[in-house]
C-alpha cells in the first residue's frame, strides 16, 4: 500500500463531491426548465449587471461558441437582452425583467438546497473553503499559462 497525501485525499474529496452536487444541482433547475450552464450566467448577471460573450467566456472557462448558444437559449427565453456597446463588434448581455424574476424565484430553491447540504459547517468554515478554492483557481490558472 502507498501513503496517501493530505492534497491527494483533497482533490478526491473533492471528484466525490462535484458529481453529486452537480447532478441533484440538475434535478432541481429541470423543475424551473433551466440548465446548469443557464444557471451559472443568470447568476453572473445578477450579481454583475452586463457582461461582454468575451468576458462570459472567459469567467466560465469555455469557448465562446458555447457561451453564445448558451445566450441564444437564454434570449429565446427571454431571460436576456443585448444592450448597447461602446464597441460595436462586442455583445454585451443583462438580464431582463423576466430573467430577474425567474433568478429570484430558482434562487430559493437553490438557496434550500445548499443550505442543506452546508448543514453542520458553520459561516467561518463556509469562508475558509471559498478562499481555498478562489486560490486553487488562481493557482490552475496561473500552471495553464505556464504551460
Amino acid at each position: 500500500m502507498f501513503p496517501i497525501k493530505a492534497f491527494q485525499k483533497f482533490f478526491h474529496q473533492f471528484t466525490l463531491l462535484y458529481r453529486p452536487f452537480e447532478n441533484k444541482l440538475n434535478i432541481l433547475l429541470n423543475q424551473h426548465q433551466i440548465q446548469r450552464a443557464q444557471w451559472t450566467i443568470l447568476y453572473y448577471l445578477s450579481l454583475n449587471g452586463s457582461i461582454t460573450l468575451v468576458e462570459l467566456s472567459n469567467y466560465l472557462s469555455v469557448e465562446k461558441p458555447t457561451v453564445t448558444r448558451t445566450i441564444n437559449r437564454l434570449e429565446e427565453l427571454g431571460y436576456v437582452e443585448q444592450i448597447p456597446s461602446k464597441d460595436k463588434r462586442e455583445k454585451r448581455i443583462q438580464l431582463t425583467e423576466l430573467g430577474k424574476e425567474v433568478y429570484k424565484h430558482v434562487r430559493i430553491t437553490i438557496d434550500q438546497f445548499e443550505k442543506d447540504i452546508l448543514k453542520g459547517i458553520s459561516e467561518q468554515e463556509q469562508l475558509n473553503a471559498i478562499h481555498i478554492m478562489k486560490e486553487i483557481h488562481n493557482n490552475l490558472i496561473e500552471w495553464e499559462d505556464k504551460n
